[in-house]
C-alpha cells in the first residue's frame, strides 16, 4: 500500500463515518476508549492538524473538519495536494446537490486508487507492519528505546528522539535525554520536527503521558510523517552509493588504460628503437670488432631484453584484466590508439624476433668470414714470402751474358744449369697459381685490404711473365752456342738433374710442415693427422733418394782424387750444394716434431671443444623436454574441474614458483653457450636443441604460466562480480572440455553449437550467427575457454545498466531532468562530485536554470551507448 493510498484512507475514513470506521477496524480496541470524549477530541486534533500539514502546501488550513469538509471543495484540494493529480473541476454553486457532488468526485478518485473506505484490509495491515518494522529498525541501536507498537511504546518521547536523531544527529543530544522525563522529551521532538523537519505538531505531550494506552492511529499518523520526510533522504543515500560505485568502477578503468597506454607506447618505442640496431648488417674490418658486436648482441639478449619480455606478458595481462572489468561492469570494450592494440604489439614483436635471428646468424657467418680471410691473409703473405725469396735475383742471372767469354764445359754447364732452372721454373708453376687462387678467393670475400694484395699478387704474375720471356731468350742463346761445345760432365749433371726435384720435394715438405690450417671437429683434425702421417711414411723412401743424391757427388770427388783433377767446389749445372741439400733434409726433419706438437695440441683444443658440446647438449636435452613437459602440465590444469578455481590458482602459483626456481639451470646453460661461441663452436651432433631453441621456449613458457594465472584470476573476478557459484562454473568447465575434441583449449564453431544445445540453447542460424560475434568478435575461427566463460556468465548474471543510474540521479535531482552542481556537491563526496562536473554536458530543455547538467547523456556514456 503506497503512502498516498494510506493517507487517502485515513482522510476518509475519518471524514465519512468515521465512528463506524474506527469500530470496524480496530474490533479488538477497549469500547471505554471510544467512549471517552477525549479521545474523540484527540483525534480530531490529530487528524485536523495532518490535514492542515498538506493543506497548507496549496495556501489554506481547516479549522473544524465537518464544516470545512461539507461542501468538497478542500476535501478535493487535499486530495491533489497529496496524489499529485489534478481532480475533476468542482462544482462552483452553493447548493446542497453541489456539495454532495464535489464530496462523490473526491470518493470517486478516492475509489479509483483501489482504496476501500471502511475496514483495514490486508493492504493495510502490511502497511502498519512495515511502519512498525522500519521504526524498531531506526531505533535499534539506542538505549531505552524498545518499540512494540504504536502505543504505549511511545509514552516516554525516547523513540521520537531517538528517530530524528538517527537521520540529524545534529538537531538532537540523545545523550542528554532522560527516560523520567517523557513531557520534556515528547515536546523536544515535537519542537524539533515542526521548526527543522516541516512536521506539524498533532499531538500533545499531556494526551500521551496522561494516557494509559495513547490512540494508535494518531501516533502511526504522527510517525508517518518521519517515514516521509526521512525516506527521500536515504532514497538519496542510496542512489549517490550507486553513483559513487560506478564512478568509481569508471575512474579506476580509465586509470588502468593510461597504464596500458602508456606501457605499450614505451614498449613500441624500444622495439622502434632497436629493430634499426639489429638490422645494420654492416661489417667490422676484424675479428674483435665483430666478436665485440657478439658480445653487445649477448648483453641485448641475456640483460636487455628478457625486462621487455616481462613488460610484453604484462601489458597482455593488463589488458586482458581491463577487458574482464569493463565486460562485468557493463562497459564498452578498451580500444586502445591506433597501433597499440595488443596484436600490434604482437606483430611488433614478432618483426623484432625475426631481425633478431637473422641479426645473430649474420654476426657467425660474418666471424666465419673474417676468420677464413685472416687465415688466407697469412696463408697468401707466406706464400708470396716464399715465392719473392725464390725469384730474388734470378731476373739479373737470366740476363747476364757469361756464355760470350767462357769455355766449352763452362757453356756446357751454363746449359745444363739452365735446363736445371727449366725445370725448377716450372715446379713453381704451381705456386703462382695458389697465390693468385688465395688472392680471388680474398677478393670474393671482400678482404679490406683487397687493394694491396691485388697489387702484390700482379706484381709476382708480372715478374714471372717477364721470368718467362727472360728463360727463353737464354734459352735461345745458350742452344746457338751449344753447337760449338762438345764435352758436358755427365757425372755433374746427374747430380743436378737428381738434386734439383729432390730440393723441390724437401722446399714442399717444408712449406707443408709450416702450413697454418684451421678446423672445427674432431674429424677434420684426424684427416690431418693422418695425412701427417702419411708423410711421414715417405720420409725412409726420401732419404733413399738424398744418399743417392750424395752417393753421385762422392763419386764425383772419388774420380777428382783418382785422378787428380782440381775441382772448383761448384757444380756447373746447379747452385745445389751437398751441404744445401743436407741442411734442407735436417730442416724437414726438424719441423716434423713440431708439426706434431701442432696436430697434438689442436687435438685437445677440439677434444676440449667436444667436452663442451657434450656438456651443453646434456643440459639442454634435459632443459628442452623439462619445459615441454612443464607446458603440457600448466594446459592440464586450467581445463581440470576436479577442484575449485582457488586450488587451481594455488596449483598454477606453485608451477610458477617452480619455473622461477628452474631459472638458475638456464643461466648455466647461457654461461656453457657463452663458451661454446667464445670457442669458436657452431654446431653440436649430440642435441637437437640450440640456445635459441631453449630461450624461445623459456620465454614461451613464462608467458603461458602468467596468462594462464590471468585467465583463472579473470575467472574468479567473474565468478565473484556475477554471483556464480563453483558448481556452475564447474559445469561450464566440463561442458567446455567434453566438446574440445582436440584437447587444445579451443572449441571449432561446429562443437560450440553442439555444447550449447546441451546446454538447453535452442539456436537458430540467426541467433547462433549473433553469439558467435560475442565469443570470437575477430573471426578467428575457435571459440577459448575465456570467451565461452564470459559469455555464459553474461547469460547468467545480472549487472548494473545504465537505466539504473540515471534513476539514481533522478533521485537526487528531486525527479528534474537536470542536476546542478550544487546538487551534485551536496550528494556525492568531493571526487565524485567534480569528477561528474567536469564530464557532463549542459541540459538543454524547457525552464532549465544556468548552470544545469544533463545527467541522462553521462550515465549513457558510462556504458557505451554514447558518447561524453
Amino acid at each position: 500500500m503506497t503512502a498516498v493510498e494510506t493517507q487517502i484512507t485515513y482522510s476518509n475514513s475519518y471524514t465519512i463515518h468515521h465512528e463506524e470506521a474506527y469500530m470496524t477496524q480496530e474490533e479488538d480496541w477497549d469500547r471505554d476508549l471510544l467512549l471517552d470524549p477525549a479521545w474523540e477530541k484527540q483525534q480530531r486534533k490529530t487528524f485536523t492538524a495532518w490535514c492542515n500539514s498538506h493543506l497548507r502546501k496549496a495556501g489554506t488550513q481547516i479549522e473544524n473538519i465537518e464544516e470545512d469538509f461539507r461542501n468538497g471543495l478542500k476535501l478535493m484540494l487535499l486530495l491533489e495536494v497529496i496524489s499529485g493529480e489534478r481532480l475533476p473541476k468542482p462544482d462552483k454553486g452553493k447548493m446542497r446537490f453541489h456539495k454532495i457532488a464535489n464530496v462523490n468526485k473526491a470518493l470517486d478518485f478516492i475509489c479509483s486508487k483501489g482504496v476501500k473506505l471502511v475496514s483495514i484490509g490486508a493492504e493495510e495491515t502490511s502497511a502498519k507492519e512495515g511502519l512498525l518494522l522500519w521504526c524498531q529498525r531506526k531505533t535499534a541501536p539506542y538505549r531505552n528505546v524498545n518499540v512494540q507498537n504504536f502505543h504505549i511504546s511511545w509514552k516516554d518521547g525516547l523513540a521520537l528522539c531517538a528517530l530524528i536523531h538517527r537521520h540529524r544527529p545534529d538537531l538532537i543530544d540523545y545523550s542528554k535525554l532522560r527516560k523520567d522525563d517523557p513531557i520534556g522529551n515528547l515536546n523536544t521532538a515535537f519542537e524539533v520536527a515542526e521548526k527543522f523537519l516541516d512536521i506539524p505538531k498533532m499531538l500533545d505531550a499531556e494526551d500521551i503521558v496522561n494516557t494509559p494506552k495513547p490512540d494508535e492511529k494518531a501516533i502511526m499518523t504522527y510517525v508517518s510523517c518521519f517515514y516521509h520526510a526521512f525516506a527521500g533522504a536515504e532514497q538519496a543515500e542510496t542512489a549517490a552509493n550507486r553513483i559513487c560505485k560506478v564512478l568509481a568502477v569508471n575512474q579506476e578503468n580509465e586509470k588502468l588504460m593510461e597504464e596500458y597506454e602508456k606501457l605499450a607506447s614505451e614498449l613500441l618505442e624500444w622495439i622502434r628503437r632497436t629493430i634499426p640496431w639489429l638490422e645494420n648488417r654492416v661489417a667490422e674490418q676484424t675479428m674483435r670488432a665483430m666478436q665485440q658486436k657478439l658480445e653487445d648482441f649477448r648483453d641485448y639478449r641475456r640483460i636487455h631484453k628478457p625486462p621487455r619480455v616481462q613488460e610484453k606478458c604484462q601489458l597482455e595481462i593488463n589488458f586482458n584484466t581491463l577487458q574482464t572489468k569493463l565486460r562485468l561492469s557493463n562497459r564498452p570494450a578498451f580500444m586502445p590508439s591506433e597501433g597499440k592494440m595488443v596484436s600490434d604489439i604482437a606483430n611488433a614483436w614478432k618483426g623484432l624476433e625475426q631481425v633478431e635471428k637473422g641479426y645473430e646468424e649474420w654476426l657467425l657467418t660474418e666471424i666465419r668470414r673474417l676468420e677464413r680471410l685472416d687465415h688466407l691473409a697469412e696463408k697468401f703473405k707466406q706464400k708470396c714470402g716464399m715465392h719473392e725469396a725464390w725469384t730474388g735475383g734470378k731476373e739479373d742471372l737470366l740476363s747476364q751474358k757469361d756464355y760470350e767469354s767462357a769455355s766449352l764445359m763452362e757453356i756446357r754447364a751454363l746449359m745444363r744449369k739452365h735446363e736445371a732452372f727449366e725445370s725448377d721454373l716450372a715446379a713453381h708453376q704451381d705456386r703462382v697459381e695458389q697465390i693468385a687462387a688465395i688472392a680471388q678467393e680474398l677478393n670474393e670475400l671482400d678482404y679490406h685490404d683487397a687493394a694491396s694484395v691485388n697489387a702484390r699478387c700482379q706484381g709476382i704474375c708480372d715478374q714471372w711473365d717477364n721470368l718467362g720471356t727472360l728463360t727463353q731468350k737464354r734459352r735461345d742463346a745458350l742452344e746457338r752456342v751449344e753447337k760449338l761445345w762438345e764435352t758436358i760432365d755427365q757425372l755433374y749433371l746427374e747430380f743436378a738433374k737428381r738434386a734439383a726435384p729432390f730440393n723441390n720435394w724437401m722446399d714442399g715438405a717444408m712449406e707443408d710442415l709450416q702450413d697454418m690450417f684451421i678446423v672445427h671437429s674432431i674429424e677434420e683434425i684426424q684427416s690431418l693427422i693422418t695425412a701427417h702421417d702419411q708423410f711421414k711414411a715417405t720420409l725412409p723412401e726420401a732419404d733413399k733418394e738424398r744418399m743417392a743424391t750424395m752417393g753421385i757427388h762422392n763419386e764425383i770427388l772419388k774420380i777428382a782424387q783418382t785422378y787428380g783433377i782440381k775441382l772448383s767446389g761448384i757444380n756447373p749445372y746447379t747452385n745445389l750444394s751437398p751441404q744445401d741439400i743436407s741442411t734442407k733434409w735436417d730442416t724437414v726433419k726438424h719441423f716434423v716434431p713440431l708439426r706434431d706438437q701442432m696436430l697434438q695440441e689442436e687435438v685437445a683444443r677440439q677434444q676440449a671443444n667436444e667436452r663442451l658440446r657434450r656438456q651443453f647438449a646434456a643440459q639442454a636435452n634435459i632443459i628442452g623436454p623439462w619445459i615441454q613437459t612443464k607446458m603440457e602440465e600448466i594446459s592440464h590444469v586450467s581445463v581440470d574441474i576436479a577442484g575449485s578455481l582457488e586450488e587451481q590458482m594455488n596449483s598454477l602459483k606453485q608451477y610458477e614458483q617452480n619455473i622461477i626456481n628452474y631459472k638458475s639451470n638456464i643461466d648455466k646453460l647461457e654461461g656453457d653457450h657463452q663458451l661454446s661461441q667464445e670457442s669458436l663452436i657452431f654446431d653440436n651432433k649430440h642435441t637437437n636443441y640450440t640456445m635459441e631453441h631453449i630461450r624461445v621456449g623459456w620465454e614461451q613458457l613464462l608467458t603461458t604460466i602468467a596468462r594462464t594465472i590471468n585467465e583463472v584470476e579473470n575467472q574468479i573476478l567473474t565468478r565473484d562480480a556475477k554471483g556464480i557459484s563453483q558448481e556452475q562454473l564447474n559445469e561450464f568447465r566440463a561442458s567446455f572440455n567434453h566438446f574440445d575434441r582436440k584437447r587444445n583449449g579451443m572449441m571449432d564453431p561446429d562443437d560450440f553449437r553442439a555444447c550449447l544445445i546441451s546446454m538447453g540453447y535452442d539456436l537458430g542460424e540467426v541467433e547462433f550467427a549473433r553469439i558467435m560475434t560475442l565469443v570470437d568478435p575477430n573471426n578467428t575461427g575457435v571459440v577459448t575457454f575465456q570467451a565461452f566463460i564470459d559469455f555464459m556468465t553474461r547469460e547468467t548474471a545480472e549487472t548494473d545498466t545504465a537505466e539504473q543510474v540515471m534513476a539514481s540521479f533522478k533521485i537526487l535531482a528531486s525527479d528534474k531532468m537536470y542536476i546542478t552542481v550544487d546538487e551534485l556537491r551536496r550528494e556525492l563526496p568531493p571526487e565524485q562530485a567534480e569528477y561528474c562536473i567536469s564530464r557532463m554536458t549542459r541540459y538543454v530543455g524547457p525552464e532549465s536554470p544556468p548552470g544545469a547538467l544533463d545527467y541522462i547523456s553521462f550515465s549513457s556514456a558510462l556504458y557505451g551507448e554514447s558518447d561524453l
